[in-house]
């Protein structure tokens, strides 16, 4: 007979040692490189929305804590580099999960998740809780998370960052549409080049949305622009 699953959840996961170590080295190796900020921060915060996304919309509670497990995981294969980290991740989530205990079934979900978050990577929305991960990921973008102090030393995509001074996710289940709603200093950066770093971002949010029945709905400076 094989060895019984456990139920494992969020608060087993944080409180791993080796989980705390590789998180936070893969983010020191990629600040290395000038990447934003992918901390602990930004995983708590993921890992959160994936659960609300899943919760509001009438999900089991399981497959919620599954989506916060995939949210504060995600960025875990960022310890071996930051292109192709998505994959990566999937397969050393799959060790760390299979060595706490997790049934291979929920392993399975989380990895698919984990694997699909990248948009270099084409990443789709396999199940339910991939796509709340893509929403929920691609939803923290904040100027916080931009290393570099210099503006003149941003790239494209750091100055597009730091122009955005607030970011919110919002889900209407009778409307059923999931709204991101951000606020761009212009003076930083325009709308438009906003869409030209984020459009794959945004594509990819809108198939997702769209795997969980809903409608997405891009809000910049208080007007619709998806």
């Amino acid at each position: 007979m094989g060895e019984e699953c456990i139920l494992v959840n969020l608060e087993m996961v944080k409180a791993n040692l080796i989980v705390q170590e590789y998180m936070s080295i893969g983010n020191d190796y990629i600040g290395n490189i000038g990447a934003i900020e992918h901390n602990i921060h930004h995983a708590e915060l993921v890992s959160s929305l994936c659960y609300d996304i899943l919760k509001t919309l009438g999900y089991p509670e399981r497959e919620a804590e599954l989506g916060a497990i995939a949210g504060y995981l995600h960025d875990v294969g960022n310890l071996i580099n930051r292109y192709g980290h998505g994959m990566s991740g999937a397969m050393i989530a799959f060790n760390l999960l299979l060595d706490m205990g997790m049934a291979p079934e929920e392993i399975a979900i989380i990895m698919g998740a984990i694997g699909n978050h990248e948009e270099q990577a084409q990443g789709h929305s396999v199940n339910n809780v991939a796509a709340a991960l893509i929403l929920a990921d691609k939803s923290d973008v904040h100027r916080s998370r931009v290393r570099k102090r210099e503006i003149s030393s941003f790239t494209q995509r750091d100055r597009v960052n730091y122009a955005v001074t607030e970011s919110n996710l919002a889900v209407d289940v009778e409307h059923k549409t999931i709204s991101l709603e951000m606020t761009i200093d212009t003076t930083v950066c325009s709308v438009m080049e906003y869409f030209e770093i984020f459009l794959t971002k945004m594509l990819m949010c809108r198939r997702a949305a769209e795997y969980l029945g809903c409608q997405f709905e891009l809000v910049i400076n208080d007007n619709k622009l998806l």
